[in-house]
């Protein structure tokens, strides 16, 4: 039975879209809407009494949330940036470490298992060269060592926040079985992978525990 006054929002879809939805655990689509709180005297609306707001809301579980729930990835998007933080800090390895065979070998391991099992050798290298070409005018504009430094900090920082400690140092893992792949770290792959650790949102320290702890344990 409906009360015989109360205040109530009107809404109105704005747009539609797709969204990770907390209630539900995953990706569900969203109407976002825009609202006017109105006076109702059973149940009908008589007096606009103030705006609503704008909301999203789940066309599954009819939660409301607010803009800031668009920052929060859907699960499609998450997977695309993790493939996109794995292939650059493999590029990233093979840039600071030469292009022995082993290393070579793992990096094209790392790609395929970050879900690009279409790229080869050939291409992993082409790529390399295209993103080092002129690396020396873009440390001149962006203040960093190479181009790559500047794909590390795009590929790497919108990510950091998205991931568990784990999961971040599961990727610097990656990273460092390339760099061990022909021997033990070089100077400038040890500071590539802090570089990738520090966008990652790793402590100086967890940065270093985790590439001795890869020197002492084998890539499956």
């Amino acid at each position: 039975m409906a009360q015989l006054v109360c205040v109530r929002a009107r809404w109105r879809t704005e747009a539609l879209g797709e969204f990770f939805c907390l209630g539900c655990g995953g990706d569900r689509n969203y109407r976002r809407q825009g609202g006017r709180r109105w006076l109702r005297l059973l149940g009908l609306p008589v007096l606009p009494v103030g705006d609503a707001g704008t909301t999203l809301q789940c066309t599954a579980c009819r939660a409301r949330y607010g803009l800031d729930a668009l920052e929060r990835p859907t699960s499609g998007n998450l997977l695309a940036m993790l493939r996109t933080a794995q292939y650059t800090i493999a590029l990233a390895l093979l840039a600071s470490g030469g292009t022995a065979r082993t290393a070579r070998d793992a990096a094209v391991g790392v790609v395929h298992e970050a879900g690009y099992p279409e790229l080869d050798e050939p291409q992993l290298l082409a790529a390399l060269a295209a993103l080092t070409e002129g690396e020396d005018e873009l440390g001149e504009l962006y203040g960093c060592g190479s181009g790559l430094a500047v794909e590390l900090h795009t590929a790497l920082e919108p990510l950091a926040p998205h991931l568990a400690g784990a999961g971040a140092e599961r990727l610097l893992r990656q990273g460092a079985w390339i760099a061990l792949a022909d021997g033990p770290y070089r100077p400038a792959e040890r500071e590539t992978l802090r570089a990738a650790g520090a966008c990652l949102g790793l402590s100086p320290d967890r940065i270093d525990a985790t590439l001795t702890a890869a020197t002492h344990t084998p890539h499956s």
